[in-house]
């Protein structure tokens, strides 16, 4: 396969690049951590003791969690390592 001026496995290392980034900003991504709230911060109903153990540091019930979920939109990926020809299509 012609590779124009890139060495032998670039495109490879591209791929490995893209995939390490998006896999280090998701375990960068917060989760929660310390002591779970009894009450939710958003709406003061109380978090079920089996939540709290099961999510260390929670702070929202489950209603409140799901309403955030459903708004919650996954940024595009953006292909920085692409060639120019790749960015135009």
């Amino acid at each position: 396969m012609a590779g124009g001026w890139a060495r032998d496995g670039a495109v490879s290392e591209q791929i490995e690049a893209s995939v390490s980034d998006e896999l280090a900003r998701m375990k960068a991504r917060a989760r929660p951590k310390g002591d779970s709230l009894a009450e939710c911060a958003e709406c003061g109903e109380g978090i079920p003791e089996a939540r709290r153990a099961a999510l260390p540091g929670v702070k929202l019930c489950i209603d409140c969690q799901q309403e955030r979920d459903v708004g919650f939109r996954a940024r595009p990926g953006i292909n920085r390592r692409g060639s120019k020809d790749s960015q135009l299509k």
